[in-house]
């Protein structure tokens, strides 16, 4: 099991255990978790060779809500916050200091409602930010509200009812659909690709298609005959639904579907 889903179970944890009783109509742990990710997702900016994130994350709660969290409210903060550095370390984010999740009450808010906001923060006494660093935010960005879609249930909410939809990507070669199931997959003539192309004029490892949070590159890897998408030569991009990519002589169909 990954660190990420032991995290996420620990978090689930406080939920289902000790913790249940007291919340169960109210938001939950695991929600928190995982539109805090979200908004990690959302919210990056990409410099020359690294993808930044906002390292300070601020909860607005319902009064009703921040009532049920009194008494651990620090022991949750500390585990949303390991679990957004394993998120960063996972997506290869980085982070000009290791992430800070904080709870604020907001009395606009009804039960069962909550909001979330970033920004990035200088660490103290730090140099000036280099070239290609974001630049820090004196307060946090506009705040996203995330209101139930149905009336909260009494166990732990679905997949479906905390929004979180499960994505496919795919390649299709000559009718032939190739599952993108990792963050790399390498492309070429070669054995050992991924997803491997009986072409002469593609190059042992051609390219390779890369999972960077939400979206998906094509990568040149030095190839003779280089890379085109949509019939544009490229050494990089940003692949959408039903891009055509060519490598050689053989075009490859990039797909994404929810399901």
């Amino acid at each position: 099991m990954s660190v990420l889903r032991t995290i996420e179970g620990k978090i689930e944890a406080l939920f289902e255990g000790v913790f249940g009783r007291a919340f169960r109509t109210h938001v939950q742990p695991v929600e928190l978790a995982r539109k805090l990710a979200k908004e990690m997702d959302d919210h990056r900016t990409v410099s020359v060779s690294r993808v930044y994130v906002p390292n300070e994350y601020t909860i607005y709660l319902s009064p009703q809500d921040r009532e049920q969290f009194e008494s651990y409210e620090s022991s949750l903060l500390l585990e949303l916050q390991d679990y957004l550095a394993e998120q960063a370390r996972r997506e290869r984010y980085a982070l000009l200091t290791p992430p800070k999740v904080k709870m604020e009450t907001d009395d606009d808010l009804d039960m069962g409602e909550f909001g979330i906001a970033t920004r990035v923060v200088q660490p103290k006494g730090a140099p000036p930010p280099a070239e290609g660093t974001p630049a820090p935010q004196a307060e946090p960005g506009a705040t996203m509200v995330y209101r139930p879609r149905t009336p909260q249930p009494t166990e732990a909410a679905t997949p479906e009812e905390l929004g979180v939809e499960r994505e496919t990507a795919s390649l299709t070669v000559d009718g032939h659909r190739h599952t993108l199931d990792k963050r790399s997959v390498v492309v070429g003539r070669s054995r050992d690709c991924d997803v491997r192309l009986d072409d002469p004029n593609v190059s042992r490892h051609h390219a390779e298609i890369r999972q960077e949070g939400a979206t998906y590159w094509v990568v040149d890897l030095g190839s003779t005959n280089g890379l085109e998408v949509n019939g544009r030569r490229v050494k990089r991009a940003k692949l959408e639904d039903a891009d055509r990519v060519t490598m050689g002589s053989t075009e490859l169909v990039f797909g994404r579907s929810f399901q």
